[in-house]
């Protein structure tokens, strides 16, 4: 929460035991109030400084496991939060629940208290909390919405590595070409002048971009910075937020990758607002709000605004280019059949496997392919740099 700051307290109780923790508070007088609701002496009040880095969406998925474990035991929402802001690691988090507890006994519903709490749980959450506390399915929603957190953590992990390897290798590739050309490559140079012999052709031309490269040294390191400074401007350019996953599922490789992720998290977000008892419209606001791509916000956008408009789901999708024939087929079958929502996981499970497939069959091929093309990178710099030294015997035996 932003207006609030994060306070670690420590105190006594009436009867003399030491207690101590943490809490949420615009001030240091609110923090003391809240502090010594429960009969307990505060002592000492100390700010202590948050990291965004902490509000991690696997340590909210871990919560709402945990949460739905501790609901079928029987537990109350307020004990579990309660018990679980004990156990938890970070500070943080251990205010932020104990603030969620505090408000369920004012009277709140779980639903609205995290809707406070926009760090820690995105929109999604909020739908799905509400739909099991108006169905009486909490447990249920937590559960799945748990393991759809878990699956499509993994699925975006699995996605950037498999898109992170190639890039790296080349990288370093390019660097090794570069810090040859300028700094191994001029010696050997120096070195070949001296001889009465003209040289091979590999090693003229590995020469002469040995000697661009040194030349053009300063223009090299700025175009490698010149992503780092742009970056911050593009991200907030709405133009390049929309222009860039057009670029993205343009590429041959890089497309199936992208769309299958994506169209995996809208699937399963439609399928979990689905079995929840979510109108469909309103699942699309859901998914429109877990997206965080302006261009893929519009692609839903757009098709909520033609199914508000009359149109059945599969023709509204029929209007965007990016699902698939098997997307409008399935969701077609499932609208006439009244199992929209089987359709809907059968597409999510479906995208999701394949997308897992297609990560790993392409971390499968670019591991032998990027070895080689290492390989013959530095193997002919290695080349052009010694074939002149095995001409050097006629060299010396024609002078």
């Amino acid at each position: 929460m932003a207006s609030k700051q994060l306070w670690h307290w420590r105190g006594v109780t009436s009867l003399g035991e030491i207690r101590q923790g943490s809490v949420w508070a615009e001030n240091k007088m609110a923090a003391m109030a809240s502090a010594g609701r429960d009969g307990v002496q505060p002592l000492s009040l100390t700010r202590r400084a948050t990291r965004k880095s902490h509000w991690r969406a696997q340590y909210s998925s871990e919560l709402m496991q945990q949460l739905a474990t501790l609901l079928q035991a029987g537990l109350t929402l307020s004990e579990s939060l309660m018990l679980l802001a004990e156990q938890h690691p970070v500070a943080q988090w251990q205010a932020m629940m104990q603030d969620l507890a505090q408000r369920l006994a004012h009277g709140a519903s779980l639903s609205d208290a995290m809707q406070q709490w926009p760090e820690a749980f995105p929109p999604l959450y909020h739908t799905l909390i509400q739909a099991g506390e108006m169905t009486g399915k909490l447990d249920y929603c937590c559960a799945h919405l748990a393991r759809q957190q878990e699956e499509q953590h993994k699925l975006s992990q699995k996605v950037k590595k498999a898109l992170r390897y190639p890039l790296i290798i080349l990288l370093l590739a390019l660097l090794v070409v570069i810090g040859m050309s300028a700094f191994v490559l001029p010696e050997f140079a120096a070195i070949y002048r001296t001889f009465n012999t003209p040289l091979p052709i590999l090693t003229q031309m590995v020469m002469s971009m040995s000697a661009g490269v040194q030349h053009g040294l300063p223009l090299i390191g700025l175009l490698a910075t010149l992503p780092f400074l742009l970056r911050p401007v593009l991200r907030r350019s709405p133009y390049w937020q929309r222009l860039r996953p057009q670029l993205l599922l343009a590429l041959p490789v890089v497309s199936g990758l992208i769309r299958g992720q994506r169209l995996s998290q809208i699937y399963t977000v439609l399928a979990l607002t689905q079995n929840a008892g979510i109108p469909f419209l309103q699942g699309l606001e859901s998914v429109e709000k877990t997206l965080t791509c302006s261009w893929w916000r519009d692609v839903i956008h757009q098709t909520s605004e033609s199914i508000a408009k009359g149109s059945a789901i599969w023709q509204a999708m029929e209007q965007q280019k990016i699902f698939t024939p098997l997307c409008k087929q399935l969701v077609r079958t499932g609208e006439v059949s009244g199992s929209l929502d089987k359709m809907l996981e059968n597409l999510a499970h479906y995208h999701s496997d394949q997308t897992h497939q297609q990560a790993e069959n392409l971390a499968t091929l670019l591991e032998p392919v990027m070895l080689l093309v290492t390989g013959i990178i530095i193997g002919t710099l290695v080349v052009a740099m010694y074939l002149p030294i095995f001409h050097l015997g006629d060299a010396i035996s024609g002078g």
